[in-house]
């Protein structure tokens, strides 16, 4: 059984803010947001958000429960391999 915690909670345990406007798949290329996110305090705890992020990695082409797996192993190497598909890579020029 999952354990409740608060939206206040939620944000604390996940690294997001409430003070930001709109969201943005650049925050999975950082390493400390992606610990967060994939802490067991999130991920397990707090849905509404995990299934937003999960939704926003789809469309990148990444599996958030993949991302997670080999956060937890190595962070590092895992930020580099998603900058290398292009997930979450600025639009190119005009």
């Amino acid at each position: 059984m999952k354990e409740h915690i608060e939206t206040d909670e939620c944000v604390d345990a996940c690294g997001v803010d409430r003070n930001s406007v709109g969201i943005s798949s650049d925050a999975l290329l950082e390493a400390q947001f992606a610990a967060k996110l994939c802490s067991s305090a999130c991920y397990k705890n707090c849905d509404n958000i995990v299934d937003l992020y999960f939704y926003l990695a789809a469309g990148e082409g990444v599996f958030l429960p993949e991302l997670c797996k080999k956060q937890k192993n190595g962070p590092h190497r895992t930020m580099i391999e998603l900058s290398s598909k292009g997930a979450a890579a600025a639009p190119a020029p005009c």
